[in-house]
C-alpha cells in the first residue's frame, strides 16, 4: 500500500527526527516529497509504502506524537 500524506508538527517536533523513527518503528518505507520548516511550524508531504496494516499503525503513531495527518488529495485526471 502506498499513501501520500500532509504532515504538520508543532513547534515541539520541528527539531525530532520522527520520519526516522517512523521507518525505525515501522514496516515502512518513508519517501519525502515536498517540506516547509519554520520555527513556528513544519509541513511536509510524506509518501509511505508498507503493508496496509503497517501503514496505518504508522499514521496512528504520528498522530499520537501530535502530528497532524492528512492524506494528500489526487488528481482524478492523474494517470
Amino acid at each position: 500500500m502506498q499513501q501520500r500524506l500532509w504532515l504538520m508538527y508543532p513547534p515541539r517536533f520541528i527539531k525530532e527526527p520522527l520520519i526516522w523513527k517512523l521507518g525505525q518503528k515501522f514496516k515502512v518505507v518513508t519517501n519525502i516529497r515536498q517540506a516547509s520548516v519554520t520555527d513556528e511550524i513544519g509541513i511536509v508531504c510524506l509518501e509511505v509504502n508498507g503493508k496496509r496494516a503497517d501503514v496505518k499503525a504508522a499514521i496512528k503513531w504520528l498522530e499520537k506524537n501530535s502530528v497532524n495527518v492528512e492524506p494528500v488529495e489526487i488528481n482524478v485526471i492523474e494517470s
